[in-house]
């Protein structure tokens, strides 16, 4: 810890100024056997398991205990304290397994000999535990077979890394360690100066080089206006009204730009077309329209995009807690806890509102990328992860412990998505084989849809998707958890129905890989938004019709890595749909409108998960730019 070594240097140096070297002495003796470790928790992981049980040396590994015992005796917080005397004994008991498991039975003895006494007086827990040695199979006992599992220790060094984390990142930082972080911060200030200057000095630029472009369109405009005139006058019949002359270089509804010789432009199904008039005639054939307002005339290409209006913010909470770019961020049920994922393999548990307790907050690491988060429903109490390396953890946010941790089978290593059903206790994930591309849709092979209860952790069932069938990117149940809809890297939307566990309908809805489902409010409709960017709401009445539909593709280039990981949400209302952005803002439609949304605040980066709160109008947004925002409208 670069901060603790500074730190200690400003003591040795102010300790050698002022000839206190008997004080330097005994520093220098105190600082050789930092029993602590600098409170840094992957080197305690390491002392612990690496170094003490290994070795057997059962005195270190007791006082070391004691020390944090001793640490958290003065804290407020009673439940750290009552929280690491169970760990102490979960550890304790490890160190006998090992030592069975190594076949050391005179160290189990040598142990029990020396702190037998004192771990009969914390509890009669021990009492068992003091004829293991004397048993010829212990780990085929009843009572003791699960410590010798391969789960019980993985647990148990993931719920030790956490508490530690968790008292470490509360604890209060002497002003002294604040000098090196200050240091530290204002050369990240400096250097983001720097690179802002630069940016904007580029900006300032490209501001300068757009402005004499727009000059010089406005005087061609001018000499075809006078041409325009003339040639009208000579015409045998003017063009259909109504018009909007190009000379005139205005702006249609959906913000089409009118322009070059005599042009007429409508507006139809929120899609632009645009007509040619030579005189008597038109020539439909001339000109060219895209539904995402892209237009070939004359052999050019004009890109036209809705410019949105800013989103009238009431209040925006910006959470800096991560230290990569965010993968997936999701609202509790009840909304009062967010759920933040980045690429580092980390998850925070927070609040954004000060009202709220934070005893629920917590650091999760995972060891691998995040790629799905979900909270149980009914209860709140319940997160689930989803990672690349075939994992899915369950964090009880009340206990602050990994309860379970499963995983899929080797063949399908990436949860891409996973789904608590809002009425069971059953949960759905996505599981996808690897591919052999390149990009994202590429690099995932075939889906496996298992899925698991809740109070077993066990799997139930396989949902049917045929042979070799596309992976699953995402999935979402409706109001009563009898419809699952599942979407496919082939464009494909899969029905099912999950009290029989098969598969009802189904039917293809993008050319392009889908990366994001939900269901409509009324639930009488389903939204999908394609890697392509193109957004449709499907009737669920007549399979197949589209009853809303927007381009989303220039907030989506499929260009870019972070694409086909796009997402969308949908307010309580169902009349807002936020989605993801490789800009620093994010659009919000408004459902069911021809025109028209908004946009968010910026943030420095690309923005790359979404999500709406249960009950309220606040979204938050996560970023590449390592943050997450909780944001209010109105």
């Amino acid at each position: 810890m670069e901060n603790m070594q500074y730190a200690e240097e400003l003591v040795r140096e102010f300790l050698v100024f002022r000839g206190f070297t008997s004080t330097l002495q005994a520093y220098e003796s105190e600082l050789s056997t930092d029993i602590g470790k600098g409170f840094q928790v992957d080197k305690i992981l390491d002392l612990i398991f690496s170094i003490y049980i290994p070795k057997f040396e059962a005195e270190k590994l007791v006082g070391l205990l004691g020390f944090f015992k001793q640490c958290l005796a003065s804290s407020s917080d009673n439940t750290f304290l009552s929280t690491v005397s169970k760990l102490e004994v979960s550890i304790l008991r490890y160190y006998m397994v090992h030592a069975i498991q190594s076949g050391r039975t005179d160290k189990v003895l040598e142990f029990l000999k020396t702190n037998g006494n004192d771990l009969l007086q914390r509890t009669k827990d021990w009492t068992p535990w003091f004829a293991m040695p004397y048993l010829k199979n212990p780990k085929f006992d009843p009572h003791f077979h699960v410590y010798f599992t391969k789960e019980w220790y993985e647990a148990l060094h993931v719920s030790v890394r956490n508490f530690f984390s968790e008292v470490f990142n509360g604890t209060r930082i002497p002003a002294l360690l604040k000098l090196s972080s200050e240091k530290t911060t204002v050369n990240h200030l400096k250097r983001d100066i720097k690179q802002l200057n630069l940016k904007l000095t580029q900006l300032q630029a490209l501001l300068e080089e757009k402005e004499a472009h727009l000059c010089h369109l406005r005087s061609s405009s001018s000499v075809l206006h006078e041409e325009n005139i003339t040639s009208s006058n000579d015409a045998q019949e003017p063009c259909p009204s109504p018009t909007t002359l190009v000379g005139e270089t205005k702006l249609t509804r959906d913000g089409v730009l009118a322009g070059s010789d005599k042009y007429t432009a409508s507006n139809e199904d929120s899609s632009s077309s645009l007509t040619l008039c030579t005189g008597d005639s038109e020539v439909g054939d001339s000109t060219h329209s895209y539904e995402d307002g892209r237009q070939m005339v004359n052999s050019g290409e004009v890109h036209v995009q809705e410019d949105f209006p800013e989103v009238k913010v009431e209040f925006q909470e910006t959470f800096l807690g991560h230290t990569s770019p965010i993968s997936r961020c999701r609202f509790s049920a009840s909304g009062n806890n967010v759920a933040s994922a980045s690429l580092d393999g980390t998850v925070r548990i927070w609040t954004y509102d000060p009202s709220t307790p934070a005893s629920r907050n917590a650091t999760i690491y995972c060891g691998a990328e995040i790629m799905s988060l979900d909270w149980e429903c009914k209860s709140d109490r319940l997160l689930l992860i989803g990672t690349a390396d075939a994992g899915i953890k369950a964090w009880n946010v009340d206990a602050k412990r990994v309860v379970c941790d499963l995983n899929t089978t080797d063949m399908f290593p990436s949860v891409l998505d996973i789904k608590c059903s809002p009425v069971e206790s059953i949960f759905v994930s996505a599981a996808a084989s690897r591919g052999h591309g390149s990009s994202y849709v590429d690099s995932l092979g075939f889906a496996s849809l298992t899925v698991w209860n809740m109070r077993t952790w066990k799997s139930m069932t396989v949902l049917p998707l045929g042979k070799d069938p596309p992976a699953i990117t995402s999935m979402c149940f409706n109001h009563n958890g009898k419809i699952l809809a599942a979407a496919a890297t082939d464009g494909m939307i899969h029905m099912f129905d999950m009290s029989a566990c098969l598969q009802i309908t189904g039917w293809p809805a993008h050319d392009s890989a889908i990366n994001s489902i939900l269901f409509g409010p009324d639930e009488t409709s389903i939204f999908t938004l394609g890697s392509d960017g193109k957004i449709f709401e499907w009737s669920l009445h007549n399979q197949g019709q589209v009853l809303w539909s927007r381009n989303n593709s220039r907030f989506c280039d499929s260009g870019s890595s972070l694409s086909l990981r796009h997402e969308m949400a949908l307010d309580v209302n169902g009349k807002r749909l936020l989605t993801t952005s490789n800009s620093v803002r994010a659009p919000i439609y408004q459902v069911g409108g021809r025109v028209g949304g908004l946009k968010t605040l910026p943030h420095t980066a690309a923005i790359t998960t979404v999500d709406w709160h249960p009950t309220l109008p606040v979204f938050l947004t996560g970023s590449a730019d390592h943050s997450v925002r909780v944001t209010s409208i109105s």
